[in-house]
């Protein structure tokens, strides 16, 4: 992700800082995640049931969902280069505490203090990584903070997987933490006390509160609609599509590289136009789940799908987080807080309404019910206006 159109007296470690948050993303990513690939090895180990260490997941993205707007409040008037590297600390710590835990109990409680310190990164460093950037690429900022987070699912977890399988579920975790540990070193060299951009990042470019409440229900739809079907790929792609289970692994692989790729594009696109970037994102995701549920019998055509629902998401990430700086009807900061809240309900209501549609009316059916929330996304999306600032640069 190249930002050689950032102007000259942009440092050099500015863009250091701004890998290292890329990095940081990638590791609270695999974090909240790699129990999913090491189940059976965890419990086993701590003579648990699968469900159980399900629920380490689980418990952890409820954590972030509930606690997340009280943090970013409470440390509203914290400055963000202290913030953020003790933030980062306390990922290296809950990293390790998960790697030594002897039992469930304290793996449940380091899994906890993770997710503290997570749902405050999440809302903070948008802000951070625009602030040291001008604002005509905030777009590609947020794309290359967003890939790092892109590459959690698509290269942490398989990593950690084939680590915690090969040596000890434990090794994953640990060599997790030494990534985050390079991450805050960078960090605590790079990272500056203020950015020369910092007024555009701390409140939104053109404060709206109809439009800011728009994008959120946007992300919230457009997420579902995604997470209808995500969820239950392995159920579409055998019962519907009549593919091996074994294609499984394969395919979601290709939906990830799709996703870095969507990333860069909407990077470039939401520096241009913020509109459109959320637009035609919704309508490739509406479009290629109707085309899953006319053609989903056909083994091509689902697999294409789910790819291609990968580009529409990874597209949809930076544009939606610029739009939600642009918005901002306060502080950047507690609205990024509202969007990864609306991110994580779009997740339950999507596999929820998923879940309902695969019992009620059959595999099959989840596409449509994810073409249903996605249409609904872009709706809204064409509904919330350019700002006369957007219209008079386009």
């Amino acid at each position: 992700m190249s930002l050689q159109e950032a102007p000259a007296n942009t440092r050099p470690r500015s863009v250091a800082a701004l890998l290292a948050l890329s990095v940081a993303a990638f590791s609270y990513v695999t974090a909240e995640t790699l129990p999913v690939g090491l189940l059976s090895e965890i419990a086993s180990d701590l003579t648990v049931s699968p469900s159980q260490v399900g629920l380490l997941v689980t418990g952890y993205a409820v954590t972030v969902v509930v606690i997340t707007l009280p943090l970013v409040k409470l440390v509203a008037r914290v400055p963000r280069r202290p913030l953020m590297l003790a933030l980062m600390a306390g990922l290296v710590c809950a990293t390790v505490l998960s790697a030594l835990a002897p039992s469930y109990g304290l793996l449940f409680a380091a899994r906890v203090l993770s997710a503290l310190s997570q749902a405050v990164f999440w809302a903070v460093v948008a802000p951070v990584a625009a602030g040291m950037f001008p604002l005509k690429v905030r777009g590609r900022v947020m794309a290359v903070v967003f890939t790092g987070g892109s590459l959690g699912p698509m290269l942490g977890v398989p990593a950690g997987t084939w680590l915690g399988q090969v040596v000890d579920w434990r090794a994953a975790f640990i060599a997790l933490a030494a990534l985050s540990l390079i991450a805050f070193a960078i960090l605590a060299a790079a990272l500056p006390q203020a950015g020369s951009e910092q007024e555009h990042a701390g409140r939104g470019t053109t404060p709206d509160a109809r439009r800011y409440a728009l994008v959120l229900a946007t992300n919230v739809l457009a997420v579902a609609g995604f997470f209808a079907v995500f969820t239950y790929t392995s159920e579409f792609i055998t019962a519907v599509a009549g593919m091996s289970a074994l294609l499984l692994g394969p395919l979601l692989l290709a939906r990830g590289v799709a996703d870095f790729g969507g990333i860069t594009v909407g990077g470039y696109l939401s520096d241009r136009n913020q509109r459109v970037a959320v637009i035609l994102p919704a309508m490739l995701l509406t479009a290629v789940l109707i085309g899953m549920y006319a053609f989903g019998a056909n083994p091509v055509a689902a697999g294409a799908a789910i790819v291609l629902t990968g580009l529409a998401m990874g597209a949809l990430t930076p544009a939606l987080t610029n739009r939600v700086m642009e918005f901002a009807p306060g502080s950047t900061d507690t609205a990024a807080a509202g969007a990864s809240i609306a991110y994580n309900v779009g997740i339950a209501l999507g596999s929820s309404l998923g879940g309902l549609a695969l019992a009620q009316a059959g595999t099959r059916s989840i596409a449509l019910s994810g073409a249903a929330l996605a249409a609904a996304a872009l709706a809204i999306a064409f509904a919330t206006s350019a700002t006369e600032r957007e219209s008079a640069r386009d």
